[in-house]
């Protein structure tokens, strides 16, 4: 039982890590002369591909009914628009303030279950929303400006879309008919419903080179493997091991890595405003993912 909790804690802090990543990766592409649709494009394509020859090679299942097909479609324009509207945020904003708004995600989906299923009000949420606003007002009299310039204002806007939107998409997948499809192909169709769009985004936009750099190429690897396909797989894993309340809260990682990477690659600035905004922040989300956990347990009781 401790073997597996170990387990699960490394699994899950490998995964915030690595998802932490992602800033780093995607404005190394995007300093390389990348489009946002091209540094996406090869994002969701490469760890599609990836991920499918994982599933090929364990004897995944990937056949889906034409109902699961339509839902997954959709499910993958809210993923899509996550990773879209994060990239806009981080060519705009810190990578390390985009990321920590992103990690607001959780108190999204809490207040969606309440409002649009009916859950009972929550003190708890409540507080931590409020917790959360002020967290988020510390971090915007910080240093939130990109070290490359651009519109600070449209940056913290594309972070909260990239809240809301990965909150649509947590909670499609707990009340469609995606609940009961297996990760794998779940993850594999959604991620190429998505490549496929940014491709097509891409191609109107000025079109996605056949990178042929091999130095580009580590980048590209690092995004599509180590911070997007590496990084869901050991997700699952650590949730199996240690249980969904404590990956969550170990993937306060993310955000974390995030900044430091932003500060040490990107010269990006950090306060002492920032570093309350931050600590606010991460409560609040610690205060809901808690509370999930007592009203799991309460329901197995």
């Amino acid at each position: 039982m401790v073997a597996n909790k170990l387990k699960g804690i490394f699994y899950a802090g490998v995964s915030s890590s690595t998802f932490g990543l992602a800033p780093f990766f995607t404005l190394s592409l995007i300093y390389a002369g990348y489009s946002s649709f091209e540094a996406l494009s090869y994002r969701w394509g490469v760890a599609t591909v990836f991920l499918v020859l994982i599933g090929l090679f364990q004897g995944v299942d990937f056949r889906i009914s034409r109902k699961d097909f339509v839902v997954l479609f959709c499910l993958s324009l809210f993923r899509a628009t996550t990773s879209f509207s994060l990239v806009i945020a981080y060519q705009n904003i810190a990578t390390g303030v985009a990321s920590v708004i992103h990690f607001l995600y959780p108190l999204a989906v809490a207040l969606a279950m309440m409002i649009f299923f009916k859950e009972p009000r929550s003190k708890a949420v409540i507080s931590a929303v409020a917790l959360s606003i002020v967290g988020a007002l510390f971090l915007s009299f910080g240093d939130i400006d990109s070290p490359s310039g651009g519109d600070a204002l449209l940056g913290i806007v594309c972070a909260v879309v990239s809240v809301f939107s990965y909150a649509g998409y947590i909670v499609g997948v707990r009340k469609t008919r995606a609940v009961d499809l297996p990760s794998v192909p779940l993850t594999c169709y959604v991620m190429g419903f998505g490549a496929i769009l940014f491709i097509i985004g891409g191609i109107f936009t000025g079109g996605v080179r056949l990178e042929t750099d091999p130095h580009l190429w580590l980048y590209i690897a690092g995004l599509s493997l180590v911070a997007t396909a590496i990084s869901n797989i050991s997700l699952v894993k650590g949730i199996k091991y240690a249980g969904p309340t404590l990956t969550s809260i170990l993937g306060a990682m993310e955000p974390l890595t995030a900044m430091l990477l932003g500060i040490v690659a990107f010269g990006e600035g950090f306060s002492w405003q920032g570093g309350a905004g931050v600590a606010l922040i991460l409560s609040s989300v610690f205060i809901v993912v808690s509370r999930e956990q007592r009203h799991r347990k309460d329901d197995s009781e």
